[in-house]
């Protein structure tokens, strides 16, 4: 049975055989580290999009996949540095005006804004701006190579406003500046809308999910309220929801932190499969997880990286993946609890990861 066939039952309901097991999308200082101890030669990383550095370009992802017992492999067009084109060379999302932030609390161009006509005359991106050619060639590749594809975009509107107005300020500005907050998120989702379509179109027949994120939790609690989220997000979540539901696929949701609080409202959307369950947050016990949600999701991840993967050893780490597997059952996706793996995570932890998910 090949990845994609375990990955595409989980998805389903119907998997009898081992769980599937995705290695995540370590940063790519990782990935060099985890070729090398491989004997994997691969194209170089493309450029980071940020802390949180994405899906490498080439097909070094496709590599990794196969060298690790990955059934996943997860390639999203949005982080390919060479695939959103401009004559001027601006970027994606230019929240600074060209100046490269340092977080998302800092001010961007609309923290100051006092008008919706201010928003409508921003310069924003044009979906027609985007190549998906090596998005599909890879996303090709990986379904010829037996692996399941995540991709579409990203979609990470929360984020991206949060760019521009500065975290803190975007949160008060919901109560005091709704309409402008509204109309900026309309921009920003109709880009998506448009940009996701051509991306599904172009990758049609090739992905088993589509995988988008929006973390709207920490570490204790919601970042902001579920009456926020009922207002500003979820409806736009569910805009995205339904536009990957009209190609017949299934919805995985990447939404880190404790988040335990608004599952229902994920599962009433249409998510089909959660990600990264982050182990240590408020809530996201796993027992806790299966038996108030476990009728409606499909679960990725749990297997926690603040701690275990890069302290704990071997035998621990496949102590947590049996439990996980216990717990979950047989669709359960085995993954880290955050994607990105840092360089202290050792290829002997994911290659545990791999082998206990497969036993």
């Amino acid at each position: 049975m090949t990845g994609k066939n375990l990955v595409d039952n989980a998805l389903t309901r119907q998997n009898k055989g081992p769980n599937p097991f995705w290695l995540g999308c370590p940063v790519n200082e990782t990935k060099e580290l985890y070729a090398r101890a491989l004997g994997i030669t691969g194209d170089s990383a493309c450029e980071s999009g940020g802390v949180h550095e994405p899906p490498t370009g080439g097909m070094l992802e496709i590599e990794l996949a196969i060298a690790t017992g990955s059934d996943v492999v997860w390639l999203c067009p949005e982080f390919d540095a060479d695939a959103y084109r401009t004559p001027d060379n601006k970027p994606l999302w230019d929240h600074h005006r060209g100046v490269k932030p340092k977080s998302l609390s800092q001010p961007g161009v609309f923290a100051g804004v006092d008008s919706i006509k201010e928003i409508e005359a921003f310069d924003w991106p044009n979906p027609e701006n985007i190549s998906f050619d090596r998005n599909f060639r890879e996303a090709e590749k990986a379904r010829d190579s037996g692996l399941a594809v995540f991709g579409g975009m990203w979609c990470p509107f929360f984020h991206v406003l949060c760019g521009f107005f500065g975290m803190e300020n975007y949160f008060e500005r919901m109560y005091t500046d709704p309409d402008i907050v509204i109309a900026a998120t309309e921009h920003v989702v109709d880009f998506y809308l448009a940009a996701n379509k051509r991306c599904l179109d172009a990758t049609h027949g090739l992905l088993s999910a589509a995988f988008f994120g929006n973390d709207l939790g920490t570490q204790r609690a919601l970042l902001i309220s579920p009456e926020c989220i009922g207002k500003f997000i979820l409806p736009y979540m569910q805009k995205i929801i339904d536009q990957i539901k009209g190609y017949s696929l299934n919805v995985m949701l990447h939404c880190c932190g404790a988040v335990s609080e608004i599952i229902p409202m994920f599962i009433e959307a249409g998510i089909d499969a959660l990600h990264p369950i982050q182990a240590l947050a408020a809530g996201m016990e796993p027992e806790r997880l299966q038996r108030a949600f476990g009728a409606d999701l499909v679960f990725m991840g749990g297997v926690d990286t603040q701690l275990l993967l890069p302290f704990g050893t071997v035998e621990e780490v496949e102590q947590k993946v049996e439990r996980l597997r216990d717990i979950f059952g047989p669709n359960f996706i085995v993954s880290p609890s955050h994607e990105a793996l840092l360089p202290n995570v050792g290829v002997e932890k994911v290659m545990a990861m791999s082998r206990k998910a497969k036993e």
